[in-house]
């Protein structure tokens, strides 16, 4: 197959598509550290429409209030890089689109931006489901180090489309 994308994700996003398409189950996606590499690998794989609903790339604060409509006051109590900010991505993904499901990501990719509590490399995740219960928060933070910028996108990435398939654990 023509990519652009790493073999390992395109397999990854291959994955997504064929299972979640033999149950008739919709994807979306909100992405900040990521910049919209999952929504891309997502869409590297032909027939994904069937699956792919939409892909929201909040990369800044602004972006996360005007397109997600997250709370001021999550943002400025827990910060961007939180299970809070990542689990209000998720839901606000999965109102604002058709999906059945919807993984959000947010992290610091580096070089810079990482504090003692959140060094680069930490990336959380969220992801919410059509009729599952708001206040049951399946999210989760993941320290994948200093495996340089490209590394931690590609290593977050991965792990959300690992949330995106049908029998994925809770984060």
């Amino acid at each position: 197959m023509d990519t652009i994308l790493p073999a390992e994700l395109v397999d990854a996003a291959r994955k997504v598509i064929d299972r979640n398409r033999a149950i008739g189950r919709r994807v979306a996606v909100a992405e900040s550290c990521t910049g919209g590499l999952v929504a891309a690998a997502l869409t590297e794989i032909p027939g994904s429409s069937d699956v792919f609903e939409v892909g929201f790339v909040t990369y800044s604060n602004d972006a996360k209030l005007g397109m997600l409509k997250i709370s001021s006051d999550v943002l400025d109590t827990f910060g961007a890089v939180s299970i809070a900010v990542a689990w209000s991505m998720a839901q606000a993904a999965l109102k604002q689109s058709g999906a059945d499901i919807a993984v959000a990501i947010t992290g610091v990719a580096g070089p810079g931006g990482g504090s003692l509590k959140k060094p680069v490399g930490t990336v959380v995740f969220g992801r919410a489901e059509k009729g599952g219960d708001p206040s049951d928060v399946h999210a989760d933070r993941k320290d994948f180090g200093d495996l340089g910028r490209g590394g931690i996108r590609l290593q977050a990435a991965l792990c959300a489309l690992e949330l995106l398939l049908p029998d994925a654990s809770t984060p």
